[in-house]
């Protein structure tokens, strides 16, 4: 097809999405429009848009944001690290801590050497041995502990997996990344010794979700010290109930033989 002829012929070729005189390029196909039978005027130069007009203001745009990023602090993409530091969000996670509530770590260890986290770490980097003894825990029960609970940093993988899966809400994620050392065995093997940190630390770095798991823990223990009180109350009852049957009950008299 070739336009027709005229001061007024306008071609639109629909693909592009460009726009100067003589010729439209838009996104819908082709068509030939005559100015003049349309009742239009001879297009101005001047009235219409510049090819290319939006990649200048696009350009534009970055230069004004490439500036501002050096004057703007909220814009600001870095600090001088390590003697300025960003404030690290809640949600960030490393690697693996193991969760304590009293004073000794050794004894307020929350985990019980259940080994669901070990069979289900995905690159098998926790080492659980159960001790062979049990202590009580955070609701009195006698449980076991671990012995051993190491966890390799140089094989983990972040993935939280362990959290998910622990009953027991001992295990949380850290958010401590400086852990560069020298021995590239030893040093990233950490032991439970080192992975054990204090519910307060948890507090600090995971305030919201640390809340959440201390409610529903004392929830629990709630239940379980009422569900023992009422045990307690049903066999006091059961034992003052007992003199009383006993001495209303009739006796009997034996009869006894004539000689």
């Amino acid at each position: 097809m070739k336009p027709r002829q005229g001061w007024g012929t306008q071609i639109e070729w629909e693909c592009l999405g460009f726009d100067f005189p003589g010729l439209r390029i838009e996104t819908r196909g082709t068509r030939w429009i005559d100015e003049r039978e349309a009742g239009g005027e001879e297009p101005d130069f001047l009235e219409e848009d510049l090819l290319g007009e939006g990649i200048l203001k696009g350009m534009a745009e970055t230069a004004k944001n490439f500036a501002g990023s050096f004057v703007s602090k909220e814009r600001l993409t870095t600090v001088e690290y390590p003697e300025e530091r960003i404030p690290t969000i809640e949600n960030a996670r490393v690697f693996p801590f193991l969760v304590y509530d009293t004073g000794d770590w050794e004894a307020g260890l929350r985990c019980v050497a259940c080994q669901i986290c070990e069979k289900e770490c995905p690159p098998k980097c926790i080492y659980i041995e159960k001790s062979k003894d049990k202590k009580p825990d955070y609701v009195g029960k006698p449980q076991a502990y671990p012995a051993r609970f190491d966890i390799d940093i140089s094989v983990c993988m972040s993935c939280q997996i362990c959290v998910e899966v622990c009953p027991f809400e001992a295990i949380k994620m850290d958010n401590e990344f400086e852990l560069a050392t020298d021995d590239r065995f030893g040093g990233l093997l950490l032991d439970r010794k080192q992975l054990a940190k204090s519910n307060e630390y948890y507090h600090q770095i995971h305030p919201t979700e640390a809340a959440e798991v201390d409610a529903r823990l004392a929830e629990e223990k709630a239940k379980v010290e009422a569900k023992a009180k009422a045990a307690a109350e049903a066999a006091a009852a059961k034992l003052a109930a007992a003199p009383v049957a006993a001495a209303a009950k009739p006796e009997t008299k034996k009869d006894g033989g004539q000689g």
